[in-house]
Formats: structure tokens, C-alpha cells, sequence
């Protein structure tokens, strides 16, 4: 593997009784790129996340981080290393202030990393880094809203700043704007082309106008195993991406490109 590529997989497999859910998977995923794995529903892309991240253990293959083998590493060292997640259903505390939620992401860096009990005193020091992640993701008029108060959209904003808030090199986001009306799925186009600056992002996402206008690089997945992968363009027009999302129509109309 060369420095260009954060993540790679080679032969990534992941079989449940007999039925193979994860094929033969060998991914690369490019340093300062966003990529995106797509496909039909029941393709394999939350497995292969949930494989990447250690979730799952995986029946075959290898995952390399930034070169070196983590697919035997538990989940809380791969995120240790820089590789952080989202997922589907929003993962945030709803009886925190978005404030509190960020600190409690921030509060690794002072040692005391997820420890509820601590006094409040001594996380004031975080305030002034909440609040600028905050800033950045578009929540400070939320800082003192309960998360349970918030729409669906912020909640999902707020979730990304507590990722950036253990500052990942390669932030991996499910879904981000599943259930999201047009409005704050663009709004989540643009925190994700934002934040992408300076790190690495691989999502799974199933909006492929969203796609379309974010990423650098695509692979399809197709009952596990990778059909396509290009651009959008290249994987778009492709014949076979064409028949697995929607028969005889073009992806590209769909995406809205």
C-alpha cells in the first residue's frame, strides 16, 4: 500500500451461516478524499462499516490503516487511531445541551475521557472548544438546547462535531441524511464538504444527488461484492449500476446530475 491511500482492504469477507454478506471486498480509500460506497438496499455497505470498525469481525480478509493490519484491533483502538464513526440512528446523548455533548467528546483531551462523574468545573476549560465546534457545524444557537428538543437535522449536524471533536483523520459517516427533508439535506451537503478539509471522509449514503455533488470517488456494491467504481460520472452511466439500482432507468437521472 502507498502513503496515498488511508484505508485499504483486501479480500474483505463477512459470512453469517452459509450466506455471504461482504464478498471479496478490496478497497481503497484515497488520503484527503471523500469516498462513497452506494448501492441497492441489502448490497452490504453498513456491514462493511460495521466490519471496518471492528463492530463485526470479519470471516476472511485484511484491513490497513494508514498501512498498517487493525482487523484484529478492537473497535475502541481503531477509533483511538483516528478511524471515527456515525451511524444511521443518531447517537447522541438527548438529555445534554448540544454544549455538553460536544465537551464529553472533548474530554479525552484532558484525560478524563467519557468519565460523567467529573465536576462541571473542571470541564469548563472545554467551553470555549465546544463552542467553536459548534460554530463550525452551524449549532451555536443551540449550545443550551437540549439535544432531545433539537430537529432531526441538527441532531445529525451535532453528531458530526462530536465526531470532529476527537479530531479523526478518517471520519466514516452512515446515512447522514437519511429521513432528511431537502432543506437540511442540504445543509448537510455543505457541513460535509466543510469539514472534510484537512481529513479523510467515507460514507455510506443512498442519495445519489448528494453523491453526486460531494465525492471524489464512488463504489457501487452490489450483493456484496463491488460492481463499480469511478467517479460519478465513469459509475453513473455504467450499464450494470444502471440494472442494480433501477433496471433499464439511468442512475444519473435518479441522482439528479
Amino acid at each position: 500500500m502507498t502513503e496515498e491511500y488511508i484505508l485499504e482492504t483486501r479480500g474483505l469477507t463477512k459470512e453469517f451461516r452459509g450466506f455471504t454478506a461482504v464478498d471479496n471486498i478490496n478497497l481503497k480509500v484515497r488520503e484527503g478524499h471523500i469516498h462513497a460506497l452506494i448501492g441497492p438496499n441489502g448490497a452490504g455497505k453498513t456491514t462493511v462499516f460495521n466490519l471496518l470498525t471492528r463492530f463485526l469481525p470479519s470471516t476472511r480478509g485484511e484491513i490497513l490503516f494508514r498501512g498498517k493490519p487493525i482487523t484484529r484491533r478492537k473497535a475502541s483502538d481503531i477509533a483511538r487511531l483516528g478511524m471515527v464513526r456515525s451511524f444511521q440512528i443518531s447517537a447522541v446523548f438527548g438529555h445534554m445541551t448540544a454544549l455538553e455533548n460536544v465537551r464529553v467528546a472533548l474530554q479525552r483531551r484532558l484525560g478524563t475521557s467519557f468519565h460523567f462523574w467529573k465536576s462541571e468545573r473542571s470541564l469548563e476549560p472545554l467551553n470555549e472548544q465546544a463552542m467553536a465546534l459548534l460554530e463550525e457545524v452551524g449549532l451555536r444557537g443551540y449550545a443550551d438546547v437540549l439535544t432531545v428538543e433539537m430537529p432531526y437535522g441538527r441532531k445529525r449536524a451535532l453528531e458530526v462535531a462530536t465526531t470532529m471533536a476527537l479530531e479523526p483523520p478518517l471520519m466514516l459517516l452512515d446515512e447522514p441524511t437519511q429521513g432528511m427533508g431537502a432543506e437540511d439535506v442540504d445543509r448537510i451537503v455543505e457541513l460535509i464538504r466543510r469539514v472534510s478539509a484537512g481529513r479523510t471522509v467515507l460514507m455510506v449514503e443512498h442519495n445519489l444527488s448528494v453523491v453526486s455533488r460531494l465525492c471524489d470517488r464512488i463504489t457501487v456494491l452490489a450483493r456484496g461484492s463491488v460492481l463499480a467504481e469511478g467517479d460519478y460520472e465513469s459509475v453513473s452511466r455504467d450499464p450494470l449500476v444502471r440494472e442494480a439500482y433501477m433496471g433499464s432507468e439511468a442512475v444519473v437521472e435518479e441522482g439528479g446530475a
